[in-house]
């Protein structure tokens, strides 16, 4: 399974790229979000990839970031959602904007994206609305670990040693950990951070054992407009 390339464009298509890596050209298939975001023709880039095998074809798809990723592979679990029209959803939208519609229930949102007819987009938000939750935590913990490798990366300063401290409760730190991701994750749907920090404490509280999909899920129904 081919899961990530780097390498230099070599040719930039109208739904695809061409990269060259050590010699060796892929052809990569990108939405028109993630197109527009490369460089030119000559320079590095790296994309994270999906494989699509048949009988008589092989594609590559590619995508900026692992929780697009995630949610091509989910689009793609709904009957009538092939992989160039999950392309076309996450083009339109992309992770964010489909996360948005599909937890909102937003099927008009899913449907402006070119060759989504109402049927497709309305099964969509049927069959993916309690899936959303889940992916969300999951892109909140992939950026919480991007920044980790970040900051273990850089070179520690020189600091004295200090008398050994009682480390804080594992399960406080992973409970605040949890809320902070829930919190960004509706602050990523567009809620305000007052209503949504409110939601999540209040959901905390209730459930303090709760890890960040079921946070989101049920903050999301607080946030719900009453009908």
């Amino acid at each position: 399974m081919i899961g990530r390339i780097a390498g230099r464009i070599e040719w930039r298509g109208a739904d695809h790229v061409l990269i060259d890596v050590r010699g060796v050209g892929y052809i990569v298939h990108v939405s028109d979000r993630t197109l527009a975001a490369l460089p030119g023709v000559g320079e590095a880039c790296a994309l994270y990839t999906e494989l699509l095998v048949r009988e008589d074809l092989l594609q590559l798809f590619g995508f900026p970031t692992m929780l697009e990723k995630e949610w091509h592979r989910l689009l793609t679990t709904v009957q009538g959602v092939g992989a160039k029209a999950a392309m076309a959803i996450l083009g339109t939208l992309g992770a964010e904007g489909t996360a948005r519609a599909i937890t909102l229930g937003d099927a008009r949102a899913i449907q402006a994206a070119p060759g989504i007819g109402p049927k497709i987009a309305q099964r969509v938000v049927l069959e993916l609305k309690s899936k959303a939750p889940a992916i969300m935590a999951q892109g909140s913990s992939l950026m919480a670990e991007a920044v980790v490798t970040e900051e273990e990366a850089a070179p520690a300063p020189a600091v004295k040693a200090k008398p050994a401290r009682s480390a804080p409760a594992r399960p406080a730190v992973a409970r605040a950990a949890y809320s902070a991701d829930a919190l960004s994750a509706l602050l990523n749907l567009g809620y305000g951070q007052a209503d949504a920090a409110q939601a999540v404490a209040t959901v905390s509280g209730e459930a303090p054992e709760a890890d960040t999909a079921e946070l989101i899920r049920k903050a999301l129904k607080l946030l719900m407009p009453k009908t």
